[in-house]
């Protein structure tokens, strides 16, 4: 069982390399574009705003989506 807390959206933070991570995003929503995949450190939060609008998404499936790539490159 995995007992790691998952972070809400609210405190979600990028560590991993965001053009690596984009890229991935890019093979699987082939519509995004860059100016969808733009990132600032820091404004996680307006990225997570994009992706929502253009994925019909939640923040929370989201989150869970970069964490996922974010595991598959490690």
């Amino acid at each position: 069982m995995n007992t790691t807390p998952k972070k809400s959206a609210e405190e979600f933070t990028i560590t991993g390399n965001w053009t690596s991570l984009s890229k991935q995003f890019k093979v699987k929503f082939p519509h995004l574009s860059d100016a969808d995949l733009k990132f600032v450190p820091g404004e996680e939060k307006d990225l997570l705003t994009r992706l929502t609008t253009k994925l019909h998404k939640t923040n929370e499936e989201l989150v869970t989506l970069i964490q996922k790539f974010e595991a598959d490159k490690k």
